[in-house]
């Protein structure tokens, strides 16, 4: 079934008391309305289309950044979520199928409740989401006849009769396109808030005959989020569930509560994560890898029996081979660590390739930038750099190669070669007591002085 979403993102959100729009604040290492994105994706949509409004230009880098195919559409007033969905009419002019209508502070609702939706969309003109709210407040009524949905009648203008009902809406409809906005132009806004509602479309549609449904879900799926409580709590919520799911598969958490997962983290099975791991956007761990204590990783890919940490730093495009080593107190920025490769303390490494079974001795570094370009070091199989070496890209080590300590390597290095760049050493005898009397006395005179 041919699927489009769109996804309403234009509020300012005045309660969050911050200058960026509301969908921007970030839940779990992406901006909320990716969430929305995210579990429409499911559906394999052939259009994605983001009403946008505060914030607009924001909005739209943060939405083709996620998916460069998404349509991006302005809505520059904002007088209702009717009349919001409605700017999205252009972007899917000629789709003849279903569209969802999403909320983009509405992170949670699962890609399951969508399935069913498009399963009772095949067999009902307007399908709505609701769900049985353990406290209704201020919430739209959905108001059935059997199975029927009559109409949703908003708090504002229920009756009390209306208000006892305890079935509430959620917002998100599912409609074929053409008929939406058909709909929609049918809606007006005669209503206490003066606004014309989506949740119109209902009772228009049952007033032509045409039929209507609810697919329920679990409250926790609807959670909006306003406020910045609200979006802490989100994040707890969320945080739970991706612990849970990764207990479910195969990973071990000894301290669950003191381990962060982005949006997107996948781990595979038999994959040990010490306390107080951050997982940010974009990781990917393949099975049997331990990740030590108080890492953060970042669009990184991790290969089997690799061993990260404790206190690592993984950022993008680093990618650890099978049975890495990278160990405490070093950062890997968009480079390759080939298999069995150890960069094991102190060290940096970015923009760069290594081999297989390389050892990188402490307080190495990579010195990729220049002040304006970045550059590669590529380093070979079986190298061994010394300890605190400067490695000044772009350079290349060979095969079987070795650098000495303290060396600063700013020529290509040949295979099985040994490469040594550091000034020759002096001593000057009784030099050394001299210097001391010298600074003592400075000491004193500056003393004396004050």
């Amino acid at each position: 079934m041919k699927t489009a979403l769109v996804i309403l993102a234009a509020g300012k959100g005045t309660r969050m008391n911050s200058d960026l729009p509301k969908v921007l604040h970030q839940l779990a290492g992406a901006p909320l309305f990716v969430h929305a994105m995210q579990a429409g994706a499911s559906l394999a949509p052939e259009h994605t289309v983001v009403v946008a409004g505060h914030g607009a230009d924001m909005v739209r880098k943060a939405a083709l950044a996620y998916d460069e195919t998404a349509q991006v559409v302005a809505q520059t007033e904002q007088l209702g979520t009717a009349h919001a969905a409605a700017q999205a009419r252009d972007a899917l002019a000629g789709f003849e199928g279903t569209a969802i209508v999403l909320f983009g502070d509405t992170p949670f609702v699962r890609h399951e409740t969508l399935d069913a939706m498009m399963e009772a969309q095949a067999s009902h003109d307007v399908v709505i989401l609701g769900f049985e709210a353990a406290d209704p407040g201020r919430y739209g009524r959905l108001v059935m006849a059997g199975d029927t949905l009559e109409r949703i009648v908003e708090f504002k203008d229920a009756d009390a009769a209306e208000r006892a009902i305890t079935l509430c809406n959620s917002g998100v409809v599912a409609c074929k396109a053409p008929l939406l906005f058909d709909l929609i132009d049918a809606v007006d806004n005669n209503n206490a808030s003066e606004e014309y509602y989506l949740t119109d479309i209902v009772g228009l549609a049952r007033a032509r005959g045409l039929s209507a449904t609810v697919v329920t879900c679990d409250e926790a799926e609807t959670l909006g989020i306003n406020t910045r409580a609200e979006l802490a709590g989100a994040e707890a919520a969320f945080q739970a569930r991706a612990r849970a799911d990764a207990f479910e598969n195969g990973v071990t958490l000894p301290a669950p509560e003191t381990v962060h997962f982005a949006f997107d983290t996948v781990i595979g099975r038999d994959t040990l994560v010490e306390p107080n791991v951050v997982f940010g956007p974009g990781v990917t761990v393949e099975s049997g890898v331990t990740v030590r204590a108080f890492s953060h990783l970042e669009g990184c890919h991790i290969a089997r029996g690799a061993i990260v940490g404790p206190y690592a730093r993984l950022r993008p495009g680093a990618e650890l081979s099978e049975d890495a080593r990278v160990g405490n107190f070093v950062e890997i920025k968009n480079a390759r660590i080939g298999t069995g490769t150890k960069v094991n303390h102190l060290s940096y490494i970015g923009d760069a390739t290594l081999g297989r079974g390389t050892n990188i001795g402490a307080g190495t570094i990579t010195c990729n930038y220049d002040g304006v370009m970045k550059h590669h070091t590529d380093i070979g199989e079986n190298v061994f750099i010394g300890s605190n070496t400067m490695l000044v890209a772009p350079v290349h080590v060979g095969d079987g190669a070795m650098t000495g300590s303290g060396s600063v390597i700013t020529s290509d290095v040949d295979a099985d070669a040994l490469a040594i760049a550091r000034a020759p050493q002096v001593e000057k005898p009784g030099m050394a007591a001299k210097l001391f009397q010298i600074l003592k006395a400075k000491k004193a005179k500056l003393q004396r002085g004050s």
